[in-house]
């Protein structure tokens, strides 16, 4: 167990100064597989199923039996996160049922011990990211619907600790040592305490910095940590501070549900594009959620998309991968939008035009090019417009209907927004 314990300001200053070293990696590598499986997958109707449809703990224990989850598929989720050009995975390794999907002496409720054929998912998923190159996240529940002392822990005391100690030692199982280095602890849904306080969470995150000292941890234990998860929307952070969105695929659910029972997936290629693009224009990070089938194979609804965007970034990576700037490039003509690294501005072109036109601009660029080829392209440029009057028709791109031009500029790329300046299209410097 953890030697001491330091005050909160000691510690968030302790963990301030390693802050950008430990993080460096996941600032570049900018977009994530999020995985949800569990019991919920059984039923197909939403991973809060047991709380919304109040399914007594007796009943809904008898779903392990028929949770059977293939062997190796865990790999097939590492694999088309590779395929899709993700650089890290969060599998949950228990979410708020209570159901652990790993072989846990603390929590006999578990795959190994109540699922015919159960295996030890956890240590298949945590090898698969280690052999694919991709960091390793986890993801844990604080709140537990199967856990008596789940709920008592609001109102007594003695059943506070002893929860407080069950959650330790299942952090101490997944973190300690067995699976080895441990790279993102996910946590999720601090209820029904309303406080770090009342989680002990000072003492709880300083026994997993303990075990993983390179380890980055979200905002959801009630302690700032390291990033903020903005869930089901696009928020940036305020700046200076890292933030993650988490979306899921289909804006229905997180576990898993029949695609043909709600019609086609909402994110095609180009859908999945917009949301990266969204997090990397104010340098966020992108966690896409899958949910699996019963048998843990991934519905084809969403291969294809993620594939696609994978062969998209090999062509279009710089644009996203690595540090991005808070971009100071917005609104510049009806069909693009832009990312920023240094004096390099990515032009977006969600609609193909043959003429591009970019207005706001008040110096100009050294060179701009077809990212995906190198390609330099000719251009005109006058006080406040940017033109680039002959796109070539075999620059489009061809698979997600995605083209990035890169616009380098010699010093920091200057932009007004055209519709705020009217006195630009005169050509009239503001200054």
């Amino acid at each position: 167990m953890i030697r001491s314990i330091l005050s909160r300001p000691a510690y968030e200053e302790q963990t301030a100064v390693s802050r950008e070293s430990r993080m460096a990696w996941w600032r570049d590598a900018r977009y994530g597989m999020f995985i949800h499986y569990g019991l919920h997958t059984v039923l197909g109707r939403n991973e809060w199923a047991m709380a919304l449809e109040n399914w007594p703990i007796d009943q809904y224990e008898k779903l392990a039996e028929q949770f059977r989850p293939k062997p190796g598929c865990a790999r097939e989720w590492v694999a088309l996160a590779k395929q899709a050009g993700m650089k890290y995975a969060v599998l949950t390794t228990r979410h708020h049922e209570g159901f652990s999907l790993w072989d846990s002496q603390a929590n006999p409720y578990n795959v190994v011990r109540r699922s015919p054929g159960g295996y030890d998912i956890v240590r298949e998923f945590v090898d698969a990211c280690r052999e694919a190159g991709l960091r390793v996240g986890l993801y844990f529940s604080l709140m537990d619907w199967h856990h008596p002392d789940s709920w008592r822990c609001a109102f007594d005391v003695e059943a506070r600790l002893r929860f407080h100690a069950f959650l330790k030692d299942m952090l101490c199982e997944l973190l300690g040592g067995t699976y080895g280095k441990i790279d993102i602890l996910w946590y999720d849904v601090a209820r029904p305490l309303e406080s770090a306080e009342g989680w002990d969470s000072l003492a709880m995150n300083q026994l997993v910095r303990e075990m993983q000292p390179e380890i980055i941890i979200n905002n959801r234990s009630k302690l700032n940590e390291d990033f903020s998860t903005p869930e089901e929307h696009i928020t940036a952070a305020e700046a200076g501070r890292a933030w993650e969105s988490c979306m899921t695929f289909n804006r229905i659910s997180w576990g898993y549900i029949d695609p043909t029972q709600v019609g086609p997936y909402s994110y095609n290629a180009q859908g999945i594009l917009r949301m990266l693009h969204s997090v990397c224009q104010h340098a966020g990070n992108l966690l896409l959620n899958i949910g699996p089938k019963i048998d843990g194979s991934v519905p084809h609804e969403a291969v294809e998309p993620l594939q696609s965007v994978g062969r998209w970034l090999v062509k279009n990576g710089p644009a996203v991968y690595g540090m991005l700037d808070r971009s100071t490039v917005f609104h510049a003509n009806g069909v693009c939008s832009f990312t920023q690294r240094g004096n390099s501005v990515y032009v977006w072109q969600w609609i193909w035009t043959t003429e591009l036109i970019l207005g706001g601009f008040m110096n100009p660029p050294k060179a701009v090019r077809i990212l995906a080829d190198g390609r330099t392209l000719p251009f005109d440029y006058t006080p406040g417009r940017i033109t680039i009057p002959k796109m070539p028709t075999d620059g489009r791109d061809r698979i997600a209907n995605v083209t990035i031009l890169e616009m380098e500029f010699i010093s920091p790329p200057v932009h007004y927004r055209c519709s705020h300046y009217p006195q630009l299209h005169l050509g009239r410097d503001l200054h």
